[in-house]
């Protein structure tokens, strides 16, 4: 009992060294976003003064609250979309035997692989042929590209660990195979598929190389394409408060933003 305890309390001091070692960089962003342009590079932790100023900036227009919408909008579109192709992908991988099974989740990975820069190029000159170019369509297409192998690959793991003898029994109580899916399969799935969730929404809402790429304007340009082209009150100043006040959540950003008028 003892030896458990210990265990457990060990493995707990663990965790909170690494939540804390997570949390730095963040808190480290935060603080700044509070830091007025002339103690921004003071190097402490606290800011000796407090100021709201970095929020009233980047909210001052529409510009920065626009990013955003198309920030969570895309990035909602291109993951339920990857999400609901991954898990008939990932069920059938884990389920079926066909012939190039492995090669097609080898080829998956090398999707996920391949170095985003190379395709910048390619795809300008397709969604500008397309009529694409500067649309929610743009990003949503190379994000469903890049985020589905990883869905498939998270979300086959977990189909693979349900026993398929609860699928058999479903189906003898008078299933349909959709009806043991959805009520039998997809539910002991449901933690792989959140997490899948997760994963393609963070890839969606962190990219800035093709945001900035296949956008132009306010209409579908992505919050991380905005921060990047902050500017300071002049050429001499650099916008460090507003890109930390713009990188922190969106929900904490409007409501410092709502507080501060």
């Amino acid at each position: 009992m003892a030896e458990t305890r210990k265990r457990t309390l060990s493995w707990s001091a663990v965790n909170l060294i690494v939540l804390l070692y997570a949390l730095v960089p963040v808190l480290w962003i935060a603080s700044l976003s509070f830091k007025p342009p002339g103690t921004i590079q003071d190097g402490r932790f606290i800011p000796q003064q407090w100021t709201l100023d970095n929020y009233r900036g980047i909210f001052r227009t529409d510009a920065f609250t626009s990013a955003l919408i198309n920030s969570i909008g895309i990035g909602l579109i291109a993951t339920v979309i990857a999400v609901i192709l991954g898990t008939m992908a990932a069920y059938a991988i884990a389920r079926l035997d066909f012939p190039g099974k492995k090669i097609l989740v080898g080829v998956a990975l090398l999707i996920a692989m391949f170095p985003q820069i190379s395709l910048v190029s390619p795809l300008f000159e397709i969604m500008r042929g397309l009529g694409l170019f500067d649309t929610w369509a743009a990003l949503i297409l190379p994000y469903i590209t890049f985020s589905l192998p990883l869905a498939i690959y998270t979300l086959s793991a977990f189909f693979k660990e349900i026993p398929w003898e609860l699928e058999k029994a479903a189906k003898m109580d008078g299933a349909t195979p959709g009806q043991a899916f959805r009520k039998v399969v997809a539910p002991l799935a449901a933690p792989g598929i959140i997490t899948a969730a997760i994963l393609a929404f963070i890839f969606c809402w962190n990219d800035l190389l093709f945001a900035i790429s296949l956008t132009s304007t306010e209409r579908s340009i992505t919050a991380p394409a905005a921060i990047a082209n902050f500017t300071g009150a002049s050429q001499f100043e650099e916008p460090t408060g507003s890109i930390a006040a713009g990188a922190r959540p969106p929900s904490s950003s409007r409501s410092r933003s709502s507080c501060s008028s």
